[in-house]
């Protein structure tokens, strides 16, 4: 079946942008439509240069007979401001104040449209940087953790805080809440993860980055590394900060309780990525 340039131009945007990061030579997509080479070539460039004009991503060209092209998610600056800055009024909200000067964000984690969005920004984050899977804890940062995985185009792994049978054999650790001082307990499923990974944590919230810190002692029996840390929210008034290295979208700077104030601005996502 022959499509038309107009059919080819949808079915390929398609196409790439549900499978980020991966390489697709011009040969499937010559098949694919019954087009020459040089007609996919040209519909590439098309397809670069919106995607590139609106912000939307960029496509790597892999030359050699083995080549093709390489969706990567970027998103630009016009797209990403107001985005955070949309995520700093709702977390400001303070109707979201809980007893103990806990905020709920369930709201925010559970909205489709938010995650995802959210997930772009932070895959966008890490375009150039080798990640062969995503981890994250077992609590409200799992569909953060998925929504970046798939724009990366990686599994997801879940560090959990008590063991499963239907995990198998496993491999835990003690660490140090940063937050309360205690030591708790956290594990992985031996098959979840391949020795020698490069992986990339993402959390919902980060207060001292204990959490984050057992991530990363627990990496360190598989013999993996850590790619990065990227957070939704992180916690500014902390007394010592377990972590240095890390991207965030918000930053908390303060839970007024009595005067029922949250006071929250942008994270370092502008100081750590060129957009």
């Amino acid at each position: 079946m022959k499509f038309r340039r107009s059919e080819r131009l949808i079915d390929m945007t398609h196409y790439l942008l549900d499978h980020p990061r991966e390489l697709v030579s011009l040969s499937f997509f010559s098949e694919r439509y019954g087009s020459a080479k040089s007609s996919i070539s040209e519909d590439l460039a098309i397809i670069k240069e919106a995607f590139e004009h609106r912000g939307i991503g960029t496509l790597q060209t892999v030359p050699g007979a083995a080549g093709g092209v390489k969706y990567f998610v970027k998103v630009s600056e016009l797209e990403a401001k107001p985005f955070i800055g949309e995520l700093c009024d709702l977390i400001a909200n303070p109707d979201r104040l809980l007893p103990g000067g806990y905020l709920y964000m369930m709201d925010l984690l559970g909205d489709p449209s938010i995650v995802q969005r959210a997930g772009r920004l932070l895959a966008s984050a890490y375009i150039d940087t080798k990640i062969d899977v995503v981890m994250t804890v077992a609590t409200k940062g799992i569909p953060l953790a998925y929504a970046v995985a798939s724009q990366l185009n990686v599994p997801v792994v879940i560090v959990r805080r008590d063991s499963k049978v239907t995990e198998g054999s496993t491999v835990s650790i003690n660490y140090v809440s940063g937050s309360s001082k205690r030591i708790q307990t956290m594990l992985l499923s031996k098959r979840s993860l391949e020795e020698g990974s490069n992986v990339l944590i993402v959390d919902d919230f980060m207060k001292a980055g204990g959490t984050v810190n057992g991530m990363i002692s627990l990496l360190e029996e598989f013999n993996a590394s850590v790619a990065g840390i990227a957070v939704l929210v992180e916690a500014e008034k902390t007394e010592e900060r377990l972590i240095d290295d890390y991207l965030s979208l918000v930053k908390l700077s303060d839970v007024d309780v009595k005067e029922k104030k949250i006071t929250v601005s942008e994270g370092n996502y502008f100081q750590k990525v060129e957009v």
